[in-house]
């Protein structure tokens, strides 16, 4: 399972969502203790988060149902914040593997506190690694999981570009993102598999004409895709805001399930 590289384009489409800004830094702590654990998945730190065990049907001695794995990009507060934990847990408690990988290596934006810290710079850094590591991650995913596992990508700010570079392929089921960062233009028009956009009323990163121009090319490319916009939200909302975060979540589990079919 392989992700495409848009920045080696000769042509670099133009950008939808820009990089992240003050509010993806800030929010909401939520409270709670988390149900999953840290693994290492190709050398790359994974917070992995389990369903409950399915009920056997009676007179069968193993459960056939295919495994359903939601592969987690997340924000710049990295899959180890507790709202991170604490959401990768909500999805997995209704009947997903929950799979986040950690991008930042435990550098995540939040432990940075020291006076003159250059986020610009920290970020920078982090997408450059990044990049490379994700590809080889989710092939060793793949690989341990099977190919016959049903695969689906959320990402949220920094983490929408890897969950949206899965849409362009057919490695996943469906794709989901929240107020997300990175995008540009062919993400949209080269989406091949049905598109969940969880939007901001105020998104300074993915503003509504952006949304409009992101809309217009899946409409052009035929592609199946949905889109709410939460009224009286700002970016980060899904991860780290509070009215709206459980309506968003339950929206995402029955897109995921309804692209299963």
């Amino acid at each position: 399972m392989t992700t495409p590289n848009p920045s080696s384009s000769p042509s670099p489409s133009p950008v939808l969502a820009g990089a992240p800004g003050d509010c993806c830094f800030t929010g909401v702590q939520h409270t709670g203790t988390p149900a999953g654990k840290s693994i290492s998945i190709a050398g790359v730190p994974t917070y992995i988060s389990e369903p409950p065990p399915s009920p056997k049907s009676s007179g069968s001695t193993q459960n056939t149902k295919k495994i359903k794995i939601v592969l987690f990009f997340a924000d710049v507060f990295g899959p180890f914040f507790l709202n991170n934990q604490l959401l990768q847990d909500y999805f997995a408690q209704h009947g997903f593997l929950v799979l986040g990988i950690d991008y930042f290596f435990g550098d995540a934006v939040q432990l940075h506190t020291e006076p003159g810290f250059d986020r610009a710079v920290w970020i920078q850094n982090a997408r450059e690694k990044a990049k490379p590591v994700v590809p080889k991650w989710l092939d060793a995913v793949r690989e341990q999981y099977g190919s016959a596992a049903q695969y689906f990508s959320v990402g949220y700010c920094f983490g929408a570009p890897f969950a949206l570079d899965l849409a362009t392929t057919d490695n996943v089921v469906a794709s989901a993102f929240a107020h997300p960062a990175y995008l540009n233009e062919d993400h949209f028009a080269k989406t091949r598999r049905p598109l969940l956009m969880s939007c901001a009323e105020t998104d300074h990163t993915f503003p509504l004409s952006a949304r409009r121009r992101a809309e217009d090319l899946l409409v052009a490319a035929k592609a199946t895709y949905h889109i709410q916009v939460f009224a009286g939200v700002a970016h980060g909302f899904a991860v780290r805001g509070d009215p709206a975060v459980e309506h968003e979540r339950e929206q995402l589990l029955s897109f995921f399930r309804l692209s299963v079919g």
